[in-house]
């Protein structure tokens, strides 16, 4: 019998890879007959574009940048020199994970420190930068990545405004464009389709998670429409709020006033890449599983795609996670996960427990057989 294991991260506790070699590791030893292939999926959330550097066996260049608070931090992005192609995951360097349980400030947190990263691999000669979006701490329209590219923003006396100072964004009056902005396209990744503006917009939906309080929507969203206005504007470009303008906050949208940028929703650009179909049609047992499968994962979500693939394919599909939520019915089997103690300062490692445990106490291939 043939098993492929393809989970995605299982969000706070596991990677994909980690969680992957718990589960290849106990069909190894059960079922020491079956043909087992690890393949972890990433769908657009933080890390994508880390695993996806991995799979492909690309060269990790590493840099120091700056975090959400304009703070040193050490770096990699996977670079493709064929191709001149870079890897960069907005978390790496912007990510909301840095700050732990630091209290939130969306109106300093900014995405200079991915501008960073980005400008490293263009001097490398990157002609194509493939941003994962997941994970960010902004919602900052990607003004910090356009200051780290060139782009310089200006308060109402002309004075150039710097990354990281209060009220950076809506201190904004005048933008200037360098002659030497640099000539790269954008291949931006994300789990998501919300639109940046609207009820299921980047600001109401994203924004409590990254500090924005809900009596602030109102005012924050009029100040971002000034200067999304002033922004195409400088372009001479007309602007439309498209799906996946809402991740990441808004990074995407500001990019692409001043490059090329083209918008990919995760699941279908991942499995694309990594060639995962050819490895559903190799398996007899698909094992996929995510920290919690809910009512968003079929949004687009990868173990939503990759149980619909199985199912193109009539192959079964297993599926461990936490939680029973609607939808879970859809696969073969489930697997469900004790809820997690996360003020438990070993949640991490329980969550491992867990995961060795519920595999010897329900997991059977010869049901599906």
């Amino acid at each position: 019998m043939n098993v492929l294991i393809s989970p995605n991260a299982f969000k706070g506790t596991m990677g994909a890879r980690g969680a992957g070699v718990i589960i290849q590791s106990f069909i190894n030893r059960k079922y020491p007959l079956a043909n087992t292939d690890l393949l972890p999926i990433a769908d657009g959330g933080d890390g994508t574009c880390e695993l996806l550097t991995e799979i492909l066996g690309l060269e990790k260049k590493h840099v120091w940048a700056l975090d959400p608070f304009g703070r040193p931090i050490s770096c990699a992005y996977g670079w493709e020199e064929q191709a001149k192609k870079a890897f960069v995951d907005v978390s790496t360097a912007s990510g909301i994970a840095l700050l732990g349980n630091e209290l939130l400030n969306p109106y300093v947190a900014s995405s200079y420190g991915t501008g960073l990263l980005i400008r490293n691999a263009i001097d490398l000669g990157a002609e194509e930068i493939v941003l994962g979006l997941g994970g960010s701490a902004t919602v900052d329209l990607g003004i910090g990545i356009l200051a780290a590219l060139g782009i310089e923003f200006l308060d109402e006396n002309g004075r150039a405004l710097i990354p990281f100072m209060p009220n950076f964004l809506f201190k904004i009056r005048h933008i200037q464009k360098s002659p030497h902005i640099p000539k790269v396209k954008f291949s931006c990744v994300c789990d998501v389709k919300n639109t940046f503006f609207g009820k299921r917009g980047a600001i109401p939906v994203f924004g409590p998670q990254k500090g924005i309080l809900t009596s602030e929507f109102e005012n924050y969203e009029l100040e971002c429409q000034t200067i999304v206005t002033k922004l195409f504007l400088k372009q001479k470009k007309l602007f439309k709020d498209l799906s996946g303008f809402g991740a990441a906050g808004g990074i995407a949208l500001g990019l692409s006033a001043f490059f090329e940028t083209d918008i990919e929703f995760g699941s279908q650009y991942f499995f694309e890449t990594v060639k995962l179909e050819s490895k559903v049609k190799w398996a007899d047992v698909i094992i996929t599983g995510e920290g919690r499968y809910d009512n968003q994962s079929a949004e687009g979500k990868a173990c939503f795609e990759l149980m619909q693939l199985a199912r193109n394919h009539s192959k079964k599909i297993i599926l461990v996670t936490s939680g029973r939520e609607k939808g879970v019915e859809q696969f073969d089997k489930v697997l469900t996960l004790p809820d997690l103690d996360f003020t438990d300062p070993d949640y991490k490692i329980k969550s491992r427990e867990n995961l060795q445990a519920i595999l010897a106490k329900e997991f059977s291939l010869d049901c599906l057989s």
